[in-house]
């Protein structure tokens, strides 16, 4: 579950990847593959307030925060966005909060990603990784809050 490379070390070894290929249709494919591979979503997580907003697919993301870590899982009814929320996951999954939320995520447009999608599917992309943060923002105050209250309880002793 514990990866040690960084979000940037993920990033360059995706955007490594990609250059291996020379067409669009070929890259297409590879995401479309990425997609194939990911972890199956169970139902039970498949509600409406786990969809991405945004998306003009139908996108189910969730995170649990284990050991100072997030961790994400996703689902999507469609191919190419089930590859691109792939992708997201292998980037961001298993780092802090802070550095979720401080990611640059480069390799988006490293691989020219936001020149060959369509509109709707870039704007679905930005709301993943809204989401995404959002998630990591969310774990950051309430570990924060959490923590506060303890050090207030320890005073109050």
């Amino acid at each position: 579950m514990s990866d040690t490379r960084s979000i940037q070390e993920i990033e360059n070894e995706i955007v490594e990847e990609f250059s291996l290929f020379d067409s669009w249709d070929d890259k297409y494919e590879y995401i479309i593959d990425l997609g194939k591979k990911l972890p199956l979503l169970e139902d039970r997580h498949k509600l409406d307030e786990n969809k991405v907003r945004g998306c003009q697919s139908t996108v189910w993301l969730v995170a649990d925060y284990i050991d100072g870590k997030v961790y994400f899982k996703a689902d999507s009814d469609a191919i190419i966005v089930k590859g691109l929320i792939s992708m997201l996951i292998r980037v961001l999954s298993g780092h802090t909060p802070d550095e979720i939320i401080q990611a640059s995520l480069e390799f988006i447009q490293k691989i020219g990603m936001t020149s060959h999608l369509a509109q709707t599917r870039a704007n679905g992309l930005l709301a993943m990784v809204k989401q995404m943060k959002n998630y990591a923002l969310a774990f950051k105050i309430k570990n924060t809050m959490t923590h506060g209250e303890r050090s207030a309880e320890r005073k109050g002793n």
